[in-house]
């Protein structure tokens, strides 16, 4: 179920000419605390928020964004396919994936799903504020704090290395992130809007697809790619 997310007063971009930004995490607090960031800059607006991955989906296709915060953990959809399914509408917002972990898996998967952007929360809040600005201009942005990593998997050629996750569809994702989260068929269906029967195949071609027996190993899988938080 898609939570509800919060619009703000878009009459003030036409007035101002501001960068319109669409802003999402799960969080209640944080949200606010980077909207109050963001808007510290009087050439910034947050239009519309969001607090699960298909209202971050909605509400760009809604607003049309110049520019996405996105979390890289949140319910319904992952910051990653929530990136991958804004990238495939065509929509020009450029996305920065906003999370707590540096490692290259996560910036590699968020630079494959059309990412342009990648902060670490635990940075001081003008890298968010750059980081904007950097997209803005169409330019992409790392943190310094994790640079090094890219500069490293870019020596040993694992920058076009791709994710296991490509072998499977959109719909099989959104299963996997359920079951990751310990949802049982019935709920995975009745979520979805699924037949319970359906909910199963899903589950039983991701597991054919990757290769795992077990939905111990699925879990242990979902959280190694980032799908779901560790």
């Amino acid at each position: 179920m898609t939570n509800a997310n919060t619009t703000h007063d878009d009459t003030r971009v036409e007035r101002r000419r501001e960068t319109r930004i669409v802003l999402a995490d799960d969080h209640c607090l944080v949200r606010e605390a980077l909207r109050r960031l963001i808007e510290s800059r009087p050439d910034l607006i947050v239009v519309a928020e969001a607090s699960d991955g298909l209202a971050a989906v909605e509400a760009v296709e809604k607003h049309r964004p110049d520019i996405a915060v996105i979390d890289l953990w949140m319910p319904e959809l992952s910051g990653i396919e929530t990136t991958r399914r804004i990238t495939r509408t065509g929509a020009a917002t450029r996305i920065i994936i906003l999370t707590q972990h540096g490692d290259w898996a996560r910036v590699r998967d968020s630079l494959h799903s059309g990412a342009s952007g990648y902060v670490v929360k635990t940075d001081a809040a003008a890298q968010l504020l750059e980081a904007i600005d950097s997209v803005r201009a169409g330019r992409s942005y790392i943190s310094p704090a994790i640079s090094h990593h890219v500069v490293e998997a870019m020596r040993g050629g694992g920058v076009d290395k791709l994710s296991p996750l490509d072998a499977l569809s959109d719909r099989e994702r959104e299963v996997l992130q359920l079951v990751a989260e310990g949802l049982s068929a019935k709920e995975i269906a009745a979520r979805l809007g699924l037949s319970v029967k359906t909910a199963e195949a899903h589950r039983s071609n991701i597991m054919g697809k990757l290769g795992i027996r077990r939905t111990s190993l699925l879990v242990r899988f979902a959280i190694r790619e980032g799908v779901i938080a560790p």
